[in-house]
């Protein structure tokens, strides 16, 4: 299935207009009960792609594309579409202010107070309304990007408005979305962990398991590990210091270590003094260890706070400017750390041991696709090599195989468990309140899609990107078939019966997962983005072909030029030549191109000869 992303989109924004305003009201919730992460995705599977692909903007009334507007019909007009937004972002803001006026992140109905356990659920007593108000990583990293997106749409509207009430909400709702920046910023900055670990205790042991993938002695593995982590650990140690805990153990060679997000704010995270919102100060309750799952979430919403659309619209004030600093600084050496464990060794690496397996001893397909994803955020900051590329092309393909994206699925797979009921991971401490929270994610299918995409933009090798593109193409392909049939959410996510139960007669679902629903819209703007950038395919053989191509056509042109031509001749000569040189600026980005304009110029030269011959002929 080809990947258009802006017809996908198109249809994504129809069926969310139907889902979500009805009786000129939004609605808010799906499948799930309504929650602070739930809201921000429903919003953003609007906000998002308006504020990241141009062509779908929504914030000059004057400019809204026609399809665009046929598709929003149901919100009104070009003028009053971006009004409708401003509604919709108030009464978000409003819904997750407290009485105190600071920013509620809490997971909500995405808590989860069962597991599994020998294939059965295990449900544990009801969760406590305090554990309900627990804040998450998610709802941190989902609210950056959407308070960005939300700042850039009010700075290019709100020139734009003329009248006065209009002008003071959005006056007051950009300061509340500020504020909850902010407050975001502050959540992630105090939910990055170091974690230290000694190399002959189960976490050590897991960890020296996975970089161990030639066998060697295991002082070896430590020394090595230590040359390849020296400057990582310096900088944790050195310059990481805001929000978090300077004693834990980084001054100790002999120890591994981790470093990336936890579920929540650590339990020993320190205050931040600059800051005066509440959550700088709050008491932490999450573990001290990185989970790979909260660590993706929360670098892709630094990623939108490092964007070029950001610098632009000159988007943070200069307390967050200052966040956004040490939050950047972390996300470059947690990239860096996964990226290297990722790759580490001589021989195969510990990514291409699938499954990967984390410093807790869990194992999981999904793991290996997060750590994936690291290395691909990573790679793209650092200009990937072709080597580095060719190898995770054949991770994504393999993984693509064992997520049943690519196979089909067999009775009783225990592949579906990637994608239904999702993986589980353990949010500990949380037993502290209540029941053990568990936190479940089943976006193994967009995730893939999602980063296939990214290393596709990436590679400049013709054959790794088309494998690249089948492996995306799959996914999307696969994900259609999960789309909602009926109901007013038709057209969004998620219907599982038809992939993952073929075998079995499984209620069909008709509300919508805004989890799932977002992440596939974040996939379908990072493949527009893929397709607007130029030179993403240089084949070598097509350049080489090309350059002869133009090299015989320049040739027999500067021998044509010699001719005793006509002016209308050497007009056409003229058109010939101002091909040839658009063919040779354009070689390098555009070779196929650029052989396609040789080739014609080649045949008109010929039939330039073939008449002057026909000529010669006839005077005889």
């Amino acid at each position: 299935m080809k990947i258009h992303p802006r017809q996908h989109i198109l249809d994504v924004w129809r069926s969310v207009v139907s889902a979500s305003f009805q009786n000129e009201t939004w609605t808010w919730g799906g499948r799930d009960e309504s929650n602070s992460i739930s809201d921000a995705e429903q919003l953003l599977c609007l906000l998002y792609p308006a504020t990241e692909i141009e062509r779908l903007s929504l914030d000059r009334p004057d400019a809204v594309s026609e399809d665009v507007l046929n598709t929003l019909r149901p919100l009104g007009g070009s003028k009053q579409i971006p009004q409708r937004v401003i509604d919709v972002l108030t009464d978000y803001m409003a819904r997750y202010t407290d009485k105190d006026g600071a920013s509620v992140f809490a997971g909500g109905s995405y808590f989860r107070n069962s597991s599994a356990e020998g294939g059965h659920t295990v449900e544990d007593s009801p969760i406590t309304e305090e554990q309900r108000a627990l804040e998450v990583v998610d709802s941190y990293s989902m609210s950056v990007t959407l308070c960005l997106s939300a700042l850039g749409f009010i700075n290019v509207f709100k020139p734009q408005v003329r009248r006065t009430d209009l002008k003071t909400k959005i006056e007051e709702l950009e300061q509340s979305i500020r504020k909850r920046l902010t407050a975001a910023m502050v959540g992630l900055l105090r939910s990055f962990v170091v974690n230290t670990v000694e190399p002959d205790q189960p976490p050590g042991q897991a960890m020296l398991s996975m970089a161990n993938q030639s066998g060697a002695p295991e002082q070896s593995i430590l020394k090595a590990l230590r040359s390849r982590l020296a400057r990582v650990r310096a900088r944790l140690r050195d310059d990481v210091r805001i929000g978090i805990d300077t004693e834990v153990g980084l001054d100790n060679e002999n120890l591994l270590f981790e470093c990336g997000w936890s579920w929540g704010i650590a339990q020993d995270a320190t205050p931040i003094d600059f800051v005066t919102e509440e959550i700088a100060s709050r008491k932490g309750l999450a573990d001290s260890r990185p989970y790979l799952y909260f660590t993706v979430v929360a670098l892709d919403g630094i990623n939108d706070l490092g964007s070029q659309r950001t610098r632009e619209l000159d988007l943070l004030d200069e307390e967050q400017r200052r966040l956004a600093e040490a939050l950047q600084i972390r996300s470059d050496l947690t990239q860096r750390y996964w990226s290297t464990i990722a790759r580490f060794g001589e021989q195969r690496w510990p990514l291409e041991d699938i499954p990967w397996r984390t410093s807790d001893g869990q194992e999981s397909d999904y793991y290996s696709l997060l750590v994936s994803a690291v290395l691909m955020q990573d790679l793209v900051n650092r200009q990937a090599t072709d080597d580095d590329l060719t190898r995770a092309v054949t991770v994504f393909e393999e993984l693509a195989n064992r997520g049943r994206i690519t196979r089909r699925v067999t009775s009783r797979d225990p592949a579906v468990a990637l994608h239904v009921p999702g993986v589980q991971m353990t949010l500990k401490n949380t037993h502290e309140l209540g029941p053990q929270l568990y936190w479940s994610v089943a976006d193994f299918a967009p995730l893939l899609l999602k980063r296939s995409l990214e290393a596709a933009r990436l590679s400049a090798n013709v054959n790794s990107r088309d494998r690249l593109m089948n492996v995306a193409e799959a996914a999307m392909e696969h994900l259609e078939r999960r789309k909602l049939r009926r109901g007013p959410a038709a057209g969004l996510w998620d219907d599982p019966a038809e992939v993952f139960f073929p075998h079995e007669v499984q209620p069909r679902e008709d509300k919508v997962s805004w989890y799932l629903t977002e992440r596939i819209v974040e996939a379908m703007i990072t493949g527009a983005k893929a397709f607007e950038e130029s030179g993403a395919l240089r084949s070598p053989q097509i350049i080489s072909s090309a350059l002869d191509l133009l090299n015989e056509a320049d040739h027999l042109l500067n021998k044509e030029m010699l001719e005793d031509n006509a002016s209308t001749m050497y007009n056409k000569l003229s058109e010939i030549e101002t091909r040839l040189a658009r063919a040779r600026r354009i070689l390098n980005e555009r070779p196929g191109t650029a052989n396609a304009l040789a080739l014609k110029a080649l045949r008109e030269l010929d039939e330039l000869d073939v008449a002057r011959l026909d000529a010669a002929r006839g005077g005889i």
